[in-house]
């Protein structure tokens, strides 16, 4: 099963009020472990970044005037989500977002019916919250401690070991390794959990034939009691 964790940031609340798409990052996931396939681009929204909103994202108006506008790369993020489940982390905000933008280049919105909403199920199983990332990190122990800044590569990694935890399907094996990521954040996105390794060759024997017999002369003293004479085959000695 084929699954997208997806986050967004905006220069505000609201794309009715003005508002636009600044930054989209996702992973893949298949059968709830990462495949390393991620999708992450810093779009140019055409207006300024509002102060109150760089202070939570950390992107700034300059460092998005070079970056390419929404329709230079819709069509590559169309063709990585596919039509697979998008998972999304109050997603409302997220979809509102994207299909305004999908809306505004003459594309197709996406349909809510394929989107898992990972703070409706943290409220089912945690009513009492808190219910954010934050939250939710700590809650599961997962390392969110790079997480200076809001930013939707690396909280879509970091949501993807959550939702994991949230489904209680925690995989041994489960590592949330990203080129990108790291590149820029260093070891973002929770705790790494490798698979144990396999010894090369096996033990010898601890035991030598002088504490086999040892032992086998204390057991025959226990007389028929000791079950241990049913696999030597024997009786007890009289």
């Amino acid at each position: 099963m084929r699954e997208i964790v997806l986050d967004t940031e905006t220069t505000g609340l609201d794309p009715k009020k003005g508002h636009r798409l600044i930054e989209i990052g996702g992973i893949e996931m298949i059968n709830r472990i990462p495949t390393g396939k991620e999708f992450h681009r810093f779009i140019n929204p055409q207006r300024d970044v509002p102060r109150e909103a760089q202070e939570i994202h950390g992107i700034s108006t300059e460092f998005l005037f070079d970056k390419p506008l929404f329709r230079d790369v819709v069509r590559e993020f169309l063709t990585f989500v596919g039509e697979d489940v998008l998972v999304i982390h109050n997603a409302q905000f997220d979809i509102m977002f994207l299909n305004f933008e999908l809306g505004l280049v003459g594309e197709k919105a996406l349909s809510f019916d394929r989107v898992v909403d990972t703070l409706a199920i943290a409220r089912r199983r945690h009513p009492a919250g808190p219910n954010t990332l934050d939250a939710l990190c700590k809650r599961y122990s997962i390392d969110n401690s790079q997480r200076t800044k809001h930013g939707a590569l690396v909280d879509s990694l970091l949501l993807a070991e959550v939702y994991v935890e949230l489904l209680g399907e925690r995989q041994a094996t489960f590592g949330l390794q990203s080129s990108s990521a790291n590149a820029s954040t260093g070891q973002r996105g929770g705790a790494r959990r490798g698979a144990a390794m396999v010894r090369p060759a096996a033990l010898s024997a601890r035991i030598g034939e002088a504490d086999i017999a040892a032992h086998r002369s204390f057991v025959e003293k226990m007389k028929t009691s000791a079950l241990w004479l049913n696999f030597w085959g024997n009786t007890p000695a009289s």
